[in-house]
């Protein structure tokens, strides 16, 4: 119905508009008889827009269909985790930043992770939440491309941060006398601008390509819109929208590869010296946990979506399509801020003051 009714629409609207624009040039150029030229060139990119243009208005989402009896449940477990997303991630970010003795590469470099996770994040639960309460499940054809391009580039910002937390650790321990001379603080700002640039750059142009397919369909089998699942509604195939995801999965799957070659690299280079291992186990365990969840998560959900059977309940689907968006997002800030020494610390210290100042009013 939703489908038919754009169609009928861009049969009405496509004519009078390009009769518009035909009376328009036409009697421009009938003062300027030399301009036919030109009316020719812009009438052909606007018939070129006008048939290339997708007609798809909004998107059906079909992952929330059978939830009807537990909805209520389903919002107040939601939206307790969302809380603690923010709780966790802000705990983290506001430590690191008033405390200037946390002003080193490895913290700047987490507290960018937790800010990356409340980005993605945000992409997707407050839509989710609404959608828990609403008995239509729908999103605009320029929210859900948004949507996509905001949920990709924050995972791909993950992987950069992450490579750069690896970098760092192996320059810390394996060639400790040239840290502070490797990692100055111009060094670093330029790390971390890039490695929030590349991500945008390389998902915007991802997004603007499937953005520019002409679309044959509207409904995406998920709760939350994915790029590759937009793009398998186009009514044709494309060799950009074929090559661009491919050099984004290469980019980045030579992102783990990287960290995990650092790490082997590093274990080899501890077990000689117990200083070293020590430091390896406090600093780099868990930043390798956080990488291990990160791919293991994005692992599950992007074999399913490309190679799962469609048997599986839609329960579990949901489960596996929220786990990059729920477990490493918590588990990170924990991970550090029980293990970093600092951090933890610092968050004791201002819980316990906190506390002991309210005793003392009271």
């Amino acid at each position: 119905m939703l489908t038919s009714s754009l169609l009928l629409t861009r049969r009405v609207y496509k004519p009078l508009v390009t009769y518009f624009v035909r009376e328009t040039v036409h009697r421009q150029t009938s003062f300027h008889p030399d301009f036919n030229l030109f009316k020719c060139h812009l009438l052909s990119v606007w018939n070129f827009i006008m048939d290339n243009v997708s007609v798809i208005a909004v998107f059906t989402l079909s992952g929330l269909r059978d939830i009807a009896n537990y909805r209520v449940i389903l919002f107040v477990l939601t939206l307790l985790c969302y809380c603690v997303i923010w709780l966790v991630n802000v705990t983290i970010i506001v430590t690191v930043i008033v405390d200037k003795k946390l002003h080193e590469p490895m913290y700047i470099f987490l507290c960018n992770l937790c800010v990356n996770g409340l980005y993605g994040t945000a992409a997707f639960y407050p839509k989710f939440l609404y959608d828990l309460l609403s008995t239509t499940h729908v999103i605009s054809y320029a929210g859900c491309l948004l949507q996509g391009f905001v949920l990709h580039s924050a995972v791909a910002a993950d992987f950069s941060l992450l490579a750069l937390m690896a970098y760092d650790r192996y320059v810390a321990i394996c060639r400790p006398l040239v840290y502070h001379s490797l990692m100055t603080t111009q060094k670093i700002s330029i790390f971390v601008f890039f490695a929030w640039l590349i991500p945008f750059y390389l998902l915007l142009m991802s997004t603007i390509t499937t953005a520019t397919s002409r679309l044959c369909g509207s409904h995406i089998p998920r709760i939350y819109c994915v790029n590759w699942l937009i793009a398998n509604l186009a009514c044709s195939a494309s060799v950009a929208r074929n090559v661009i995801p491919a050099f984004n999965y290469t980019f980045y799957v030579g992102h783990v590869v990287f960290v995990f070659w650092s790490y082997v690299y590093l274990i080899k280079t501890c077990q000689s010296s117990k200083e070293n291992w020590n430091k390896f186990m406090q600093t780099c365990v868990p930043h390798l946990f956080s990488l291990t969840v990160v791919v293991v998560s994005l692992l599950f959900d992007m074999l399913y979506m490309r190679f799962g059977s469609k048997e599986i309940a839609q329960n579990v689907e949901n489960f596996m399509a929220m786990e990059f968006l729920l477990i490493p997002p918590i588990m990170n800030p924990l991970m550090y801020g029980l293990k970093l020494t600092k951090i933890r610390k610092r968050v004791l210290n201002f819980i316990c003051g906190k506390s002991s100042t309210f005793r003392l009013k009271s």
